[in-house]
């Protein structure tokens, strides 16, 4: 089976269909969607900028992370289902869109981007926590998040006007 077919596959399954023509599962699963991602990169901005140096300067870099880190991975878990479920309704215009593949390779990349601060600057988190300037590299990391979920959210709005047009 090709990619198309099985995008086609997907996109004309009974969820598929019945979130595509539904007048009101597309607009609900995508809110959800929205205040998920919202919440994902709201709570990755707290860390983000903590580790820049920009606010909570006060409070320990493992406290920012305690308190923000549960909340982030339970957004990004409500994130990938509803849009999933957004894709499997669309996924031919998904799949041909360059801003939807563009949305996908970024989130990628901060996914690396993170496991990349997490398996060395991290490592030593406990000699910067609180008192000690947070070392260069980790402070790059930390701009490149930013970048990379502020890119995520300009293509996942502009997928909004260009789903379609790409066909």
């Amino acid at each position: 089976m090709n990619l198309s077919a099985l995008w086609e596959s997907i996109q004309g399954s009974s969820l598929g269909v019945y979130i595509a023509e539904s007048t009101w599962a597309f607009p609900t699963i995508e809110t959800i969607h929205v205040i998920a991602i919202v919440t994902v990169i709201g709570s990755i901005a707290i860390m983000d900028m903590r580790l820049l140096g920009i606010t909570s300067r006060d409070n320990a870099v493992t406290a920012v992370s305690r308190d923000t880190l549960p909340l982030t991975w339970i957004a990004f878990a409500f994130a990938v289902m509803t849009g999933s479920l957004l894709f499997v309704s669309k996924a031919t215009s998904y799949m041909a869109n360059p801003w939807f593949l563009s949305k996908m390779v970024l989130i990628a990349c901060a996914g690396i981007n993170m496991m990349i601060l997490h398996s060395t600057g991290w490592k030593s988190v406990r000699s910067w926590d609180t008192n000690t300037p947070v070392p260069r590299n980790v402070k790059i990391s930390a701009a490149l998040s930013l970048a990379f979920w502020f890119t995520v959210i300009f293509c996942g709005r502009v997928i909004g006007f260009t789903l379609g047009i790409y066909e």
